[in-house]
């Protein structure tokens, strides 16, 4: 196994502002859909059926290679 796959929620607020939610980390894409449709009934996802989105993430790489820069508001 050289990659899982990453199950999203994205909640977009009334503000433009996205709330990602982090559901779980799958073994295989399969797995994720079926979460998927586990979840799709219950409260708040039911509202926004488009918000899942499902990545392959490689394992054993870098992912965030650029630093990053603390916002001071």
């Amino acid at each position: 196994m050289n990659s899982v796959w990453l199950l999203w929620f994205v909640h977009n607020r009334d503000t433009d502002e996205e709330d990602p939610l982090v559901i779980g980390v799958y073994r295989t894409e399969d797995h994720a859909k079926q979460a998927i449709k586990r979840l799709a009934t219950k409260p708040g996802f039911v509202d926004e059926p488009a918000g899942f989105e499902i990545c392959e993430y490689e394992l054993n790489k870098d992912h965030w290679t650029e630093g990053f820069i603390v916002d001071p508001d």
